[in-house]
C-alpha cells in the first residue's frame, strides 16, 4: 500500500543495501491491517479501489495514515522485540494521535 521505497527512505536504509526488504514488507503489510482494526474501517489506497463505493465506513489512505504506517514500520524495523530497554512504548505515541479521528467507537 506504501511503496517500499518511502518505507526505505523513512527508515533511512541505504539504497545498496537490499537485505531488509522482505522484512519491510511483512511490517508495511502489518501495519495496514494495524490501522484497520484500531480504526475499524477498511483502508483504501485510492478511491477506484474495488468496493470504495460501496463501504460507508471507506478510509482513504490519506497523509496522516500514511505517517501513522510509516511510523508503525520505523518503530517495527527499529525495535525488533515488544519493547526496548530505551522506550516502554509498544507503539509510538503519535500513531494513535494520528488516526484518532478516523476511528469509528461502537457500542
Amino acid at each position: 500500500m506504501i511503496e517500499l521505497n518511502t518505507v526505505r527512505e523513512h527508515c533511512r536504509i541505504d539504497d545498496d543495501f537490499r537485505g531488509d526488504d522482505a522484512l519491510l514488507e511483512i511490517y508495511t503489510g502489518a501495519a495496514k491491517r494495524y490501522v484497520e482494526k484500531w480504526t475499524r474501517r477498511k483502508l483504501y489506497k485510492t478511491n477506484a479501489d474495488p468496493g470504495f463505493a460501496d463501504d460507508p465506513d471507506a478510509l482513504l489512505l490519506d497523509d496522516d495514515i500514511r505517517v501513522a504506517m510509516l511510523l508503525l514500520t520505523g518503530h517495527w524495523y527499529a525495535n525488533r522485540e515488544a519493547v526496548s530497554p530505551a522506550s516502554a512504548n509498544t507503539v509510538p505515541l503519535a500513531v494513535e494521535a494520528l488516526l484518532q479521528p478516523y476511528r469509528i467507537y461502537g457500542v
